[in-house]
């Protein structure tokens, strides 16, 4: 099992540097983070036993509400303090950020901020490798239609946070209860998705509603093929897009709509083309 430490550290925490630790699930694609350890930092709290006794309470008050996301709980065995594995709770995490959400005090703002958007996030080191992307000569020597460009992209944000960044993936994934492109059947399908036309806007969107139900990496799909995006327009088009125009709840429904009908995504990103393809925040 690949595992994962990650540190939470603000002065205002009696409790000082706090661990998460995490594990990724190769069945599902995705990193699972300890409840406990998060249940510890949202309340300040240093003992592990009393935060494990915080959470089975906390946890059977939000099943009796009818909390969806606890029934996503899944139990992994994780190294603890004393150098043993234990059956630990774990959520995904839009687990952990619901939970911190549903969390009984005020100190979850600051929790969400590092684990979403700090610099230490997954999410925060991949966004600061796309600035220096975009100012570097090398996002001009990508290849704009194919996967071996998106491959690269993909190696570029995710190199070093990721074992397995660029690579195709070798196994089947799903998401939300869609079933991505079966993994043999991967590389046949990427190769009609490059030689598939992309003149216009219709067959750009097209190309990639496919790129998408292809869900070519393991993870990190989503900023990896946005950018794809964006330097197909940028060619094709003399356009990018301005995302800050879209919302991103519209945006995930109409990428989800587009496994079957892309109109809905195309009318959206029609609604956000810009000609600023020089500005780097804009383009990013």
């Amino acid at each position: 099992m690949k595992l994962s430490i990650r540190f939470f550290d603000d002065p205002a925490y009696r409790t000082g540097r706090r661990e998460v630790r995490a594990a990724w699930g190769e069945a599902q694609a995705k990193w699972w983070f300890s409840v406990v350890d998060v249940v510890g930092i949202l309340n300040d709290e240093p003992d592990y036993t009393k935060a494990g006794n915080y959470w089975r309470w906390l946890k059977r008050k939000l099943l009796k509400a009818d909390v969806q996301f606890v029934s996503g709980t899944h139990r992994l065995k994780l190294t603890a303090a004393d150098g043993k594995k234990y059956l630990t709770d774990t959520l995904d995490s839009h687990g952990i950020s619901e939970l911190a959400k549903h969390f009984p005090n005020n100190r979850a703002s600051k929790f969400l901020d590092w684990f979403l958007y700090s610099d230490t996030s997954l999410d925060g080191q991949s966004k600061k490798k796309a600035y220096p992307l975009f100012e570097s000569n090398l996002i001009n020597e990508f290849e704009v239609r194919t996967t071996r460009g998106l491959q690269k992209i993909h190696a570029y944000l995710f190199g070093g946070l990721y074992a397995f960044a660029g690579q195709i993936r070798e196994k089947s994934i799903s998401k939300g209860g869609y079933r991505f492109v079966y993994a043999q059947h991967l590389k046949s399908t990427l190769q009609q998705i490059d030689a598939m036309p992309q003149t216009t806007l219709e067959e750009i969107i097209s190309k990639y509603s496919e790129m998408n139900k292809a869900h070519p990496s393991m993870e990190g799909n989503g900023r990896s093929t946005r950018i794809w995006l964006d330097l197909i327009l940028k060619k094709q088009l003399k356009k990018c897009m301005d995302w800050s125009k879209i919302k991103k709840g519209n945006y995930m429904n109409a990428m989800v709509i587009s496994t079957v009908d892309s109109g809905v995504l195309m009318h959206l990103i029609e609604s956000a083309l810009t000609s600023e393809i020089n500005d780097r925040e804009m383009f990013m």
